[in-house]
């Protein structure tokens, strides 16, 4: 077991800790409380009140700040090497607008700086996947920032399917003189091959429930990887920065009863209240960058404020490399800095981005039966000059200041 005590304990769930204490054990969360009542606790075998006690490390936090591990809801980690060049870009492929039977676990590498970098900045989880070239371009993952090999790292695979609207995959394919070059083959595209997979889907459950009298439908590899998705298990990732492009994901999305999240969402102030109609989460950012593209003109760092407090579920994303990953909490101050409360700024970097990449069962939290992926700070987080001590992932000190 691993006891960290005398902390100041921001949850990110019912109830913060002025001075309290964590206790974990084989990678998960076992406890949480006040120090002062550590004693009472019958279950935690050998542990007194001072901390002592039967566990293999006691971690005094006294004057720091525990939290969640920080969960980036939609970044790049792994599928663009850092300092690599096209042998390490491995995040579009530019041949086919239709790629959902890509998954991003067969393009990240694990070894990737960006997850060092991950760790030393208290991000804990990342939803790395596919860009934005293809309207269908394929499965995100979400992945611990530390293990041996990918398969170690997942936390959820597939967690979601990228789609884009707008203007990149019309640029992509209008280079290539190849549908979509508007808006409208996009969305056609994009609805043609949901009905493919429902009509898919409809042929396997015919089969399976008849097989004498219907034949088993030919494999479509592309329609098979659509399945989760037509049957609601996990989400459209919808790339859309413009106000139309949001208001086209959504129509989609209702016409087919399908779940869906909205990345990016640049301009999601400009419509906040038809999008707290509508209930769907949005994942905002990149944050810190220019305005390097048309659908970026109306960016705004008050975006994010705006829209929590309009009453939309709201997380905050590097994008990375874009903006890269250790400046999670950065883009989150920075939000902050423009108008979020802060509570909110710290959700949607921790149990906001769990619950919109559906992984908040096991990650955003400190709760007990959760895994024991915490991060300490010796200060207060949106203090500028406030650094990582420790980061720690199921359980394992994989990141310590020296």
């Amino acid at each position: 077991m691993l006891l960290i005590k005398n902390a100041n304990i921001l949850t990110m769930s019912d109830k913060n800790y002025n001075e309290g204490y964590i206790l974990i054990e084989k990678g998960k969360i076992k406890a949480v409380g006040e120090m002062s009542e550590i004693s009472k606790i019958s279950e935690i075998n050998g542990i007194n009140k001072s901390g002592a006690g039967d566990i293999e490390r006691v971690i005094d936090a006294a004057g720091m700040y525990v939290l969640p591990g920080l969960i980036d809801a939609h970044c790049h980690v792994g599928m663009w090497e850092d300092s690599v060049g096209f042998e390490g870009d491995d995040g579009n492929e530019m041949t086919d607008p239709i790629t959902p039977q890509l998954r991003a676990i067969d393009g990240v590498y694990y070894a990737d700086r960006a997850f060092i970098e991950a760790r030393e900045n208290g991000v804990t989880t990342v939803v790395t996947g596919p860009g934005s070239a293809n309207v269908i371009g394929g499965q995100f993952a979400a992945l611990k920032t530390y293990g041996g090999r990918v398969e170690e790292m997942i936390v959820k695979e597939p967690v979601a399917m990228k789609v884009a609207f707008g203007e990149n995959p019309k640029t992509v394919y209008n280079e290539k003189r190849q549908m979509p070059t508007t808006r409208m083959a996009t969305a056609a595209l994009l609805r043609e091959n949901i009905m493919k997979a429902k009509e898919y889907m409809q042929l396997l459950e015919d089969y399976e429930n008849d097989k004498e009298n219907n034949d088993k439908p030919e494999l479509d590899f592309k329609m098979e990887s659509m399945l989760k998705v037509v049957k609601g298990e996990i989400p459209l990732k919808a790339h859309a920065h413009r106000a139309d492009d949001i208001l086209t994901a959504i129509r989609i999305a209702k016409e087919f009863n399908l779940k869906l999240t909205l990345e990016h969402c640049t301009e999601g102030y400009m419509i906040k209240d038809i999008l707290a109609e509508e209930n769907v989460p949005v994942v905002v950012g990149p944050m810190l960058t220019d305005r390097s593209k048309i659908e970026l003109r109306n960016q705004s760092l008050k975006n994010p404020g705006i829209l929590a407090k309009a009453g939309v579920k709201v997380a905050i994303m590097t994008d990375h490399p874009c903006v890269p990953i250790q400046y999670l909490l950065l883009s989150a101050a920075m939000a902050v800095r423009e108008g979020m409360d802060e509570e909110d700024a710290l959700r949607a970097i921790t149990i906001n981005a769990a619950s919109v990449a559906g992984i908040d069962d096991r990650v955003g939290s400190i709760e007990p039966g959760k895994d024991a992926d915490i991060v300490i700070f010796d200060g207060y987080p949106f203090e500028f000059r406030t650094k990582v001590v420790m980061t720690i992932i199921d359980g394992k000190v994989v990141y310590e200041r020296q």
